[in-house]
């Protein structure tokens, strides 16, 4: 008698792994290429010698730009709207780089930054891929302590307290390393299957990770 279990060909269960490795496929494909367009906007950004007042600018076309891509991801202009929005957020880091890089260890500091990015990105992913565990019950955490660290962060432009910024670069580290498995482990689980906004979504982990990242690693250096 023919066996046709649930792993036969054509399956339900097939049928789906096969769909969630497409997914995370083209996701790190995406990845990689918007990381590296951010980069080219950075450069351009740090060669124009943009000043802060920009950064903030670009900064706000970038949270507009967000809903764009939300919103078309799942049509064809979608990619387009992607590229348009981690192009605009490279940029806008452009005078925050130049800033760190005209420190007497601001080059090291950056590259340490980058590659402490680096390693917490593969480092974590590499765990949630391997163990394939569903982190999803880690998302209200998440949520509320990043709420808690934009509304601490908006506090400190007011309140100016040198600590405080440190605490939450620190909880924003934290809290961005939870999201990496968090938004990994949707991809693997079935909990997001359009690539263009999982890849936003890391994408918006390791940027945030590497700005705090190097934020502390300023602070620790004591070059800050």
């Amino acid at each position: 008698m023919e066996n046709k279990g649930v792993y036969s060909v054509g399956s339900p269960a097939i049928e789906s792994v096969l769909s969630t490795n497409k997914v995370l496929k083209n996701t790190y494909m995406l990845l990689a290429m918007t990381l590296v367009f951010s980069a080219i906007t950075a450069g351009i950004s740090m060669a124009m010698g943009l000043g802060q007042g920009m950064a903030l600018i670009l900064s706000l076309v970038g949270f507009g730009l967000l809903f764009v891509v939300h919103k078309m991801a799942d049509t064809s202009k979608g990619l387009l709207a992607i590229f348009a929005f981690t192009g605009v957020m490279g940029a806008s880091i452009g005078p925050m780089l130049n800033y760190y890089l005209a420190m007497a260890n601001g080059p090291a500091l950056v590259m340490q930054a980058l590659g402490g990015t680096a390693v917490v990105f593969f480092g974590l992913s590499a765990y949630a891929l391997t163990t394939r565990k569903d982190f999803s019950y880690m998302g209200g955490f998440l949520l509320v302590g990043l709420l808690v660290a934009v509304v601490a962060m908006i506090a400190n432009i007011f309140l100016a307290i040198p600590a405080l910024s440190l605490t939450i670069s620190a909880a924003i580290v934290m809290i961005m390393s939870g999201l990496i498995l968090f938004d990994t482990s949707r991809i693997i689980n079935g909990g997001e299957t359009n690539y263009i906004r999982a890849t936003v979504s890391l994408y918006l982990d390791i940027y945030n990770l590497f700005i705090h990242l190097l934020s502390l690693l300023t602070a620790f250096s004591g070059d800050d």
